[in-house]
């Protein structure tokens, strides 16, 4: 039975890919920011466990991991979460540039960190979840977009350092997917949203377990995900 640790499983991308995986009979460990967010994702996943840390603050998250044991098995490690604020760059503040380059880069380079060891004895996968933004950046998303084309170059040279340890790497660049963060991204730009013009959730997690369950001789590296309507 394989082991997955899976951030941002609680709405969204994350939480569509939780519920396949729950549904299929595998473990999963939930990432969540506190232990109230920890029981709330087990009473939504039962049997599932959970690893508590603030990924907004990744210079404590070695302090909280050595308060909890760790998963001894880790097949898949699957970073979701993510947030955006948008802005043109002659506003951003340091603390708006900090919080993103925090939660969506340097907090899955220390997540992963701590779990190399588990996952090079079970020659396992690291999905990295981007955005089309990690391709291309446009005006008043550059901090977004910063954090999401470092999180491209941190995924593509985990995937050559690890490669001979045979684990495997994959990007995947979602467009505009019907999610809680899509919602405020909308309001930040003053648009209307409706969902049912971006793409499902469902659609981007049917993609990220084509990669995860593709046999083990092959490796899908970047999966681009775009609107279909």
């Amino acid at each position: 039975m394989a082991t997955h640790v899976i951030t941002g499983a609680g709405s969204g991308i994350g939480a569509a890919v939780a519920r396949r995986l729950h549904a299929r009979g595998d473990e999963l460990v939930l990432h969540a920011r506190d232990a109230g967010r920890g029981k709330e994702l087990a009473a939504q996943f039962p049997g599932a466990r959970t690893l508590v840390g603030d990924l907004a603050d990744p210079d404590r998250l070695s302090w909280a991991f050595s308060h909890q044991s760790m998963p001894e098995r880790v097949d898949s490690l699957l970073h979701i979460a993510g947030v955006v604020d948008l802005g043109p760059v002659g506003d951003l503040t340091p603390k708006t540039w900090h919080h993103q380059l925090n939660v969506n880069l340097i907090a899955p380079a220390e997540l992963t960190r701590h779990l190399l060891p588990q996952l090079r004895v079970c020659q396992g996968h690291v999905v990295f979840v981007n955005s089309g933004a990690g391709l291309a950046a446009h005006a008043e998303w550059s901090a977004y977009a910063a954090s999401k084309h470092g999180l491209k170059a941190l995924a593509d040279s985990l995937r050559h350092e690890e490669h001979a340890n045979g684990v495997r790497v994959t990007s995947v660049y979602p467009g505009r997917t019907a999610s809680p963060m899509q919602a405020k991204v909308h309001q930040q730009e003053g648009k209307e949203y409706d969902a049912s013009k971006w793409i499902d959730p469902e659609s981007v997690a049917t993609a990220i377990l084509t990669a995860i369950d593709l046999p083990r001789d092959a490796e899908i590296n970047d999966l681009t995900v775009r609107p279909g309507r």
